[in-house]
This record gives C-alpha cells, structure tokens and sequence, in this order.
C-alpha cells in the first residue's frame, strides 16, 4: 500500500491552480467569506446553512509554500492556469506500468484535484507559508522520533508501523481536514444539534456536537479529537481538543527530513463558509505550544461533487501488514543463519 499521506503527497505534487468562481483580476483568497450578492445560502428546516452534499479538498497546493516561491502568496491567473496545465500533462503522461494512488487513472472528474484559490499554500500565517519553529519541546519530541525510525523500517512489531499501514487512519479526517492523495471525497449530513463528516478515506465517521456540552474529561483521548461546533453567523466554527501524539503533518516518519507529531494538548478551531452553490471556504488554526513556537493557520476551498462515496475496505494494507511483518522476520533469520 502506497502511504503518500496528504500533506507530504500535497508538498511533492507542488502548486496547481484553478481560480475561485466569480474571481477577477483581483485575487479572492484575500477576502473569501464573502458570498455574491446574488446568491442567498440555503438552509436546513432548523434554519441552518446547508453544507449538506458531497465536496472535495483534493488538491495539488502544497502545506508549506515551497521556498523558490518566498514572498509569493498568491498566484496570477496566468500563473495558475500554466502550473495547472504542466500538472495535467504530467499525470497523464505517467507510463502506463506506473499507476499509482495519485495518478489520473484513480481519479477521474470526480478525483480532479487543482487548487480552488489563487494561494502558493495552504499555510498563509505565518505570513511566509511555512509552518512555525519548532518549540523546545517540539525539538526533544523530533529527535526521539528519529531514534525510532530505523525500528519503524525493520518491522519489529504491527503497533511500530504507520497508521495507514495499520488501515486505521491517513489522517485525511483530520482536524485540520488537508485532504488526501486521492479518495478526497466526504459527506456533510447535519440536524439541529449535530453535523457528521463522512470521509472517504478509510470511510471515518466525525460527529460535530452542537447541542453545547463541554468537550470530554482531559484524561480521554481520541485520534481525530473531540470536536464541538457552533454557529457564528452563516459559519460553522468547530472547536477540536483531546488530541493523541499521533498526528503527523508531514506524513509517514523518514529519515530525510524532520519528522514531528503534534502534542495531546493540540488545539485546532476550524470554519466552514459556503460562499456560492459549489464552494465552501475552509480556514483552520492550529495552537499547540508544545510543538510550535506560535500557532499558525491554513486555508483550502472545498467543491461541490457527485456521490455516492463508495466503501474504502483497505483490504489491500491488511495483507500487506501481514507480508510486511513476515518479510521482516525471514530477513532476519536470513541474516542468523
């Protein structure tokens, strides 16, 4: 199984774009929570914007803006539509034998990625693109995890390899949502007190309270966190705390770069804002001073698409942790004899 997870996939791809609907010369992402005067959102029969449907966050721009871009927040039009067009040719050029996760061949019309704004990143503060410093803490945290990486890579136990590996997670549920290689499709249902975000990939289920009760005890933990939502106007904030150590923005630990996971004490606050029939603005801040010097916050727009979302079984990495585990047990005895 491929584990080219979302942000490391993203970082590789680099930046393709699409512009906003409705943009004009003037580069939307500036000011994105504003809906054309035109368009009236809709609502639920609670009175509530409807976000409910299918969307998509796939996209090519990556989380950090790369470094030949320093300086360069936004794209031009015709800037985009060249890095669009170049990231076209080059997935349907890919040979025939190399089909992979994030080839064309998987996704189709529905999978189609680019990005929806004029951004060189989804990162936009820190001003630079670039995610924070790590905190002192985040520095001890990075050099222990990798001391585990060279046991990661020999297989010594299922629980020592990635959570995608596991068929547990990718991470593409979030919070923060960053969408993935492909299956970059979810649902949004919603009643009155509660909306539900159904992620195609590894088909997770979040469940978004709006009924006001406080987040669970510290002591409980989950992967994806414990989220409570609220309205502010016509958009839906959420408030995401009870985080684990297992969140990695930078995908599957590697040896050539710096790994970090987030801390258990990660805050993440997001917004929704559907601007338009097709589009939703989705900005998320990040706040864990255990592992970043100061928080810093992100911006990806989500479109509309077609369902239904099929099942994702991730049949395929259950063999492969099993083939994986026992390849690592004949090397050694290999090496024993």
């Amino acid at each position: 199984m491929s584990l080219r997870f979302h942000a490391s996939a993203l970082a590789a791809f680099g930046a393709a774009l699409l512009l906003m609907p409705g943009n004009g010369a003037e580069p939307a992402a500036k000011d994105p929570t504003k809906a054309p005067k035109s368009w009236t959102v809709p609502r639920t029969p609670d009175g509530q914007p409807d976000f409910q449907g299918y969307w998509s966050n796939g996209t090519y721009l990556p989380l950090e803006r790369p470094k030949e871009l320093a300086g360069k927040e936004f794209y031009t039009e015709a800037e985009a539509a060249a890095f669009e067009k170049k990231r076209i040719q080059e997935e349907h050029s890919q040979a025939a034998d190399d089909v992979h996760y994030d080839n064309v061949i998987w996704q189709g019309d529905k999978y189609a990625k680019g990005s929806p704004n004029l951004r060189t990143s989804i990162v936009f503060d820190p001003p630079d693109g670039r995610l924070p410093p790590l905190s002192p803490e985040g520095q001890k945290r990075a050099k222990e995890l990798a001391a585990v990486i060279p046991h990661r890579n020999a297989a010594e136990s299922a629980e020592s390899r990635t959570l995608g590996e596991r068929c547990i997670t990718w991470g593409a549920d979030g919070p923060p949502m960053l969408g993935s290689t492909y299956n970059s499709i979810f649902q949004i249902l919603q009643n009155g007190s509660s909306v539900v975000i159904l992620t195609e990939m590894i088909h997770s289920a979040r469940t978004i309270l709006l009924d006001g009760r406080p987040h669970l005890p510290a002591a409980i933990h989950q992967l994806a966190g414990d989220s409570r939502g609220h309205w502010e106007g016509d958009t839906l904030v959420i408030d995401s705390t009870n985080f684990t150590d297992k969140t990695n923005f930078r995908g599957p630990p590697s040896t050539a770069r710096q790994d970090i996971f987030s801390s258990p004490d990660m805050h993440v606050i997001e917004r929704f804002t559907r601007i338009d029939e097709n589009t939703i603005v989705y900005r998320f801040t990040v706040d864990d001073p255990a592992t970043w010097t100061r928080p810093w916050s992100g911006e990806t727009l989500m479109r509309k698409t077609s369902g239904p979302i099929f099942e994702y079984a991730c049949h395929e990495g259950n063999y492969g942790l099993t083939d994986i585990l026992a390849g690592a047990r004949a090397a050694e005895k290999k090496k024993s004899n």
